[in-house]
């Protein structure tokens, strides 16, 4: 009998296991997230497997999995994907202890099923896994991995490529930001709070994050253990297109705007990347003119702070540090987001005027402010 007891924590969850991408070329996307980011190769499936329709290349840095996948086929979910939204995120993995009991409670509870759970197997074990559907075509796979000894997932063989560029200092992923259309960001709150069981942090409206021309409204949703934290954007009435409505014009619907990555040592990270080519957000130097009197005292010395533009936030429990990408693909929609928390439980409220200024001037160069 199940447990509708609204104080248990139905659906414990272990981290973030896996996030798939449906992108157009996986070999020479994979090649980018190596070289530019760090990661290293894990896992492939395609042809040589005995998959006759996609090819899949995994990669893992710290504990950040990513998986990138295309079709080999033009009838395909994956080629479709593709050809609406561009490259962008399929699957947000949840690693779990028992994937029937996370797919009965999330579905007892209105969650639409994607995949009944099922049992992959090879000679390393057992996965099972399941799924539900969440904003957009965008997926949350339960996978319980917990009889299973394999490199990543039965299907896959080991990638073990001689091209192995440096990891860059990223540990975990922060969390993981999903752009939802006008009016919709309490219906996918609701959601995450009713079939997931996940709690609100924290809410930011039109009048915490606008600037003279755009304005969007985000709430931070996050489970039991604190482990996994989706804020949910909407966009807001402004006098010009918000980043939101930019991303959902271009992704043709909702979907993952940015996943943050962690690190302990953000000035290294971020040094790394950008000597890799990996292009940042601009912020103008004088923000750094006013920034200490802000957040008070840091350990870090502001000079590479504003040489790389790293941004400095603090809440009541420490400060944090962070930075964005420029979108990484040609349409604008995904990027990423490099974050170091010395405490600080928030995400960066102090910054969000700097950064859409900034985000506004790219918006403004494409053509699309």
């Amino acid at each position: 009998m199940s447990n509708l007891d609204p104080t248990a924590d139905f659906l414990p969850i272990n981290g973030t296991d896996f996030v798939e991408f449906y992108v157009g070329n996986a070999k020479q996307v994979a090649h980018y997230y190596q070289t530019a980011f760090g990661f290293q190769p894990l896992a492939y499936r395609g042809l040589e497997t005995g998959d006759k329709e996609k090819a899949s290349y995994a990669l893992r840095q710290g504990k950040i999995t990513f998986v990138f996948t295309t079709a080999l086929v033009p009838d395909s979910p994956v080629a479709e994907h593709v050809r609406v939204h561009g490259d962008g995120v399929k699957f947000v993995a949840l690693w779990v202890d028992d994937a029937r009991h996370s797919f009965h409670e999330t579905t007892l509870r209105g969650g639409k099923p994607y995949m009944e759970p099922a049992e992959m197997r090879d000679a390393q074990g057992e996965v099972v896994m399941s799924g539900i559907h969440t904003y957009g075509e965008t997926v949350h796979l339960f996978v319980e991995r917990r009889n299973y000894n394999g490199i990543f997932l039965p299907g896959f063989m080991a990638w073990e490529p001689e091209y192995r560029p440096e990891p860059v200092g990223l540990k975990y992923v922060d969390h993981m930001v999903g752009n939802v259309g006008w009016g919709e960001m309490n219906t996918w709150v609701d959601f995450y709070a009713n079939v997931m069981g996940f709690n609100q942090l924290i809410s930011f409206d039109d009048k915490d994050i606008s600037t003279e021309y755009t304005a969007l409204m985000s709430k931070v949703m996050s489970n039991g253990n604190g482990r996994i934290k989706f804020p949910i954007n909407e966009p807001a009435e402004g006098r010009k297109k918000s980043q939101i409505e930019e991303y959902i014009d271009f992704y043709r619907g909702a979907g993952v705007q940015h996943v943050a990555m962690a690190t302990d040592n953000i000035i290294h990270t971020v040094s790394e990347l950008k000597r890799r080519g990996v292009e940042f957000l601009y912020v103008p130097s004088t923000y750094y003119d006013t920034v200490l009197d802000r957040v008070g005292e840091i350990d870090e010395d502001l000079a590479p702070l504003k040489e790389l533009g790293i941004l400095i936030d603090r809440d009541d429990e420490g400060y944090l540090l962070q930075l964005f990408t420029k979108p990484v693909e040609d349409r604008p929609t995904v990027f990423y987001e490099i974050i170091q928390r010395k405490g600080a439980k928030s995400f960066g409220k102090g910054n969000f005027q700097a950064l859409f200024e900034s985000i506004e001037r790219e918006q403004e160069r494409r053509g699309t402010l």
